[in-house]
């Protein structure tokens, strides 16, 4: 009773916070693009079950989704970032109250697992059923398939709490995903030519076919609800007692003195460093973009599902512009925390924006490095590798630091990623659009009316032309935001956590 009544509390709460907050209107430009972004993903899964029950019918390979369900839990897995929130922060208000705190836990689990997004896989569980069982598939094997299926997202929204939390407290913890989703595709490096991969497939297929296997689900369900439940009462107790507060010593000497050369700028390009390192919500997102670049080299050098030119050609571009894309799109939103201090002295912005826009520029040799065994396979030229480079660097950074100008809205540094507010205004959509789309249709149009290497040239051009003019567009970035300054700094003071 005590839990149903907690229950309904939080979602009164929930409601008349969204209704108070002086973000009302961004919430509802939010929502919009999350209705849109959720009808195209349910068209997608429909699509891809209908695939899949064809495949399994006309093999009579019916638990054919449970043997590829790895695949589509790393893919979960990966969208939960935009979608699910880690409960720890969450739950110290309630922490608080006269309430047993594991009942307190325990509600904003559940709450996590009747999430709509995980019930919205049924659009590729329910087709792939129907298909099946008009294939001749019985029916209590149908549904054992997509009960277990269900229950294998419902264990991987779990995972993702474990991991998501231990991330806030060190990067290294990327680890435990990459082992995890990894161990499925050892046998491909033990034997390259899959013959291993493909025996482990066919048996998990016929071990799916058969009563059992829901029991290993089930008890795979009741480990990690566990494992999950017992780490976030730990750090949720931890938020409110602070018993492991760490003493803090000075260090006299900075780990990043090298950079003092470089004057104002270093000293900008320092707090750019330690509010990687210090702050969870930039932190999330630079480990975020990073598992997703690796991921994503993986998948394109070791398999042949992206051998399409233009494919190609989209994910290599993707994979530079991933990182800008993720944290540029709330820039000068983490200096919204401190915006008068930066506002003090003159033309500290511009400084700012500068050393931010270096940043950035010397990240795309990360995503260069990680795709060089793509090249090495074939996969990709150096030639269009550095023609995206530049046009990262370039044409993208320079659209996507306008929105500079417009953000306005605080980012709490101990948010995650998936906080209320990461869309603003349409102003924001709109130009978050061009720069996702107009250097792909650029790509297009380009090797349709040239030869690779000419197209990747006149990409590599135009990026340049970007790149080198950065002192001119910053400039004038700059200027544009010192006109709106005071329109600025009332609405990062309006969003601003108290």
């Amino acid at each position: 009773m005590v839990s149903l009544r907690l229950f309904r509390l939080l979602r009164h709460n929930n409601r008349l916070g969204f209704l108070r907050s002086p973000s009302l209107q961004q919430g509802v430009a939010a929502r919009v693009l999350l209705l849109l972004g959720g009808a195209f993903f349910v068209f997608y899964l429909i699509f891809y079950g209908t695939m899949f029950g064809s495949i399994a019918a006309a093999d009579d390979d019916f638990g054919f989704i449970i043997a590829i369900m790895p695949f589509l839990l790393l893919i979960d897995f990966g969208l939960r970032f935009m979608v699910q929130q880690t409960p720890a922060m969450l739950l110290k208000p309630y922490m608080l109250l006269p309430i047993s705190r594991r009942n307190v836990v325990d509600c904003f689990l559940i709450t996590s697992q009747l999430s709509i997004y995980n019930f919205l896989w049924l659009a590729m569980l329910l087709p792939y059923a129907i298909i099946i069982l008009a294939g001749g598939c019985p029916l209590w094997l149908v549904v054992q398939l997509v009960v277990a299926g269900l229950l294998l997202i419902i264990v991987n929204s779990q995972f993702y709490l474990i991991v998501r939390t231990l991330l806030g407290r060190s990067v290294f913890w990327f680890i435990l995903p990459l082992v995890v989703y990894g161990a499925y595709f050892v046998p491909l490096l033990v034997d390259t030519k899959g013959r291993l991969f493909s025996h482990m497939f066919d048996a998990v297929v016929a071990w799916a076919d058969t009563p059992l296997l829901l029991v290993p689900v089930l008890l795979l369900y009741a480990l990690v609800y566990w494992a999950n439940r017992s780490l976030q009462f730990a750090f949720a107790y931890r938020e409110v007692t602070l018993t492991n507060a760490r003493r803090t010593s000075i260090k006299h000497v900075s780990r990043f003195s090298f950079l003092d050369v470089f004057g104002h700028t270093g000293e900008y390009l320092k707090l750019e460093l330690k509010s990687i390192l210090r702050n969870k919500a930039v932190r999330s997102r630079v480990v975020m973009s990073m598992v997703y670049m690796v991921v994503l080299s993986a998948v394109i050098t070791y398999t042949d599902i992206y051998d399409g030119r233009l494919m190609l050609n989209f994910w290599c571009y993707y994979s530079f512009a991933l990182y800008g894309a993720t944290t540029l799109v709330k820039v000068m939103c983490p200096e919204g925390n401190y915006i008068d201090f930066l506002m003090v002295h003159r033309q500290h912005i511009l400084t700012l924006l500068r050393a931010k826009y270096y940043f950035h520029v010397a990240v795309l040799i990360i995503p260069l490095l990680i795709m060089l065994p793509a090249v090495f396979e074939g996969k990709f030229s150096l030639l269009m590798m550095v023609a995206y480079f530049f046009l990262s660097s370039g044409l993208l950074y320079f659209l996507l630091f306008q929105l500079a100008v417009y953000n306005k809205q605080t980012l709490p540094l101990n948010q995650q990623i998936t906080g209320k507010g990461n869309i603003e205004n349409g102003l924001q959509m709109v130009i978050e659009l061009v720069a996702f789309v107009l250097p792909g249709a650029m790509v297009s149009v380009l090797l349709l009316l040239f030869s690779e290497t000419w197209a990747y040239l006149i990409l590599a051009l135009i990026g340049l032309l970007f790149t080198l003019s950065h002192p001119l567009w910053l400039q004038n970035v700059y200027s544009r935001m010192m006109k709106r300054k005071y329109e600025n700094l009332e609405g990062f003071h309006a969003s601003r956590s108290r």
